[in-house]
């Protein structure tokens, strides 16, 4: 119910709003998205499992969101963008037992009941550099605008960090792109977020033409992967970088992308953890907990255009992996690279096909940790045979007419499903449901 009303409230609101300012430096917006998602998996082999690990029996799950836009102009430059947000559902085995988990649009929250939150509440402020700009249209969280081509910009409040770094044209966003939670984002980066992907930060673009050079502060859960922020930065802090430039091969747009990252908190640590659990216990690195403990990593972005019609990405990933993960996802290195197709070839514009293979792999430390039984937030099956974890996607997404809704097919192949060769294969199902207004 929370939900239907939440969805009636936002529809209602746009309708009312919907003459919307049109100008060059548009003063306000209003935009809606609602995501579903279902997903079926069937059995897979398992000879043994853990209290972490994907349920190897069948299973059928579905999520759901619905986002609201809110975006106004205050001052020169000056945006302030709010996003009150409602979320349900589950991930198959509630998004346990993969690194690649299967349902970006999920969240290891307990209670699957639709849950009202703000989402994202941030000032962005704008400072030109010379006269020369350029045309912006205007879409969720972005006003149109004659933006300049060379600027100063500072984000200060609620938002992802993946609003800013490791952006990628064919998989960013788990609504209309590729699913799996090692394609939407660089899987080795743990980049500071609460449970539901948000965080309270501080960043500085600085973009000179086709190069941009972005750094942010922010701050980390009091838990890993806990819905609670920790707003001390003298005890906890995380600290990213990166470099992006912008270019054209035979008037084809890519783009590379470097990033680094480093994060302070109150981690757990892997080696320490099989020291004092010896050969008599199983070990334990929550019990290792020591304000002071670091992650450092980083990743490389890369998206290529090659046609009317197709496009590529990569990206690859690493990060030390001594101390326990914190916020994203189980995996210390990775590597992805896939393909995008556009239906314009066979008259289908608004379509889009896609196909991508990503493969994850632990430090040594923390394979040994999870073989001897160790359990961190996402994996444990109670004992390890090592294996890097592989996921396959393909995706075709379906938009009917010049309406604002897409369907999508998805199919998903993972290997050694929670790096255990053990374990499967696993297969997985889904079909999608976008709406934009």
């Amino acid at each position: 119910m929370r939900f239907v009303l939440f969805v009636a409230a936002a529809c209602l609101l746009i309708n009312t709003v919907h003459a919307q300012d049109t100008t060059a430096q548009q003063r306000y917006n209003l935009h809606f998205q609602t995501t579903y998602i279902y997903q079926y998996k069937p059995a897979f082999s398992a000879p043994y499992s853990g209290a972490n690990s994907l349920l190897s029996k069948e299973e059928k799950d579905n999520s759901i969101t619905a986002t609201l836009f809110l975006g106004v102009r205050l001052w020169k430059g000056a945006e302030v963008y709010i996003n009150p947000e409602i979320a349900g559902g589950s991930g198959l085995s509630g998004a346990f037992g993969l690194a690649a988990s299967t349902n970006g649009e999920t969240f290891r929250v307990g209670d699957p009941s639709p849950t009202l939150y703000l989402g994202r509440g941030y000032l962005k402020q704008t400072i030109a550099i010379g006269t020369d700009s350029i045309h912006i249209e205007e879409h969720a969280d972005q006003l149109g605008s004659k933006e300049p081509v060379s600027y100063l910009r500072f984000m200060l409040g609620k938002y992802s960090l993946g609003d800013v770094f490791d952006i990628n044209t064919y998989a960013n966003s788990p609504r209309i792109q590729f699913m799996n939670w090692a394609l939407m984002n660089n899987a080795a980066w743990d980049y500071a977020a609460n449970t539901r992907g948000y965080t309270y930060a501080f960043s500085t673009i600085l973009k000179l033409k086709e190069m941009s050079y972005m750094a942010s502060l922010a701050m980390l859960p009091k838990v890993a992967n806990g819905p609670e922020i920790n707003t001390d930065l003298s005890q906890e802090y995380a600290i990213n970088a990166e470099i992006d430039r912008s270019y054209n091969i035979h008037n084809m747009p890519g783009n590379w992308r470097v990033l680094g990252y480093y994060n302070n908190a109150d981690m757990g640590n892997y080696k320490r953890a099989m020291q004092d659990a010896g050969s008599i216990t199983v070990p334990d690195v929550i019990a290792t907990r020591k304000y002071g403990r670091t992650k450092t990593g980083f990743g490389i972005n890369v998206d290529q255009q090659l046609s009317a019609t197709t496009g590529v990405f990569a990206r690859l990933g690493w990060s030390d992996g001594q101390n326990e993960t914190w916020c994203f996802t189980e995996a210390d290195q990775t590597v992805s690279a896939g393909v995008n197709v556009n239906g314009k070839g066979w008259k289908r514009g608004d379509d889009n096909l896609g196909l991508a293979l990503v493969v994850n792999g632990l430090s040594q430390n923390h394979r040994d940790y999870l073989a001897d039984g160790g359990l961190g937030f996402q994996l444990g099956d109670g004992k390890l045979n090592y294996s890097n974890e592989t996921a396959a996607e393909l995706y075709y997404s379906f938009k009917p007419l010049s309406s604002g809704i897409w369907l999508t097919g998805d199919y998903q192949f993972v290997l050694n499903p929670g790096y255990n060769s053990d374990r499967g294969p696993v297969n997985v199902f889904s079909f999608r449901v976008h709406v934009e207004l």
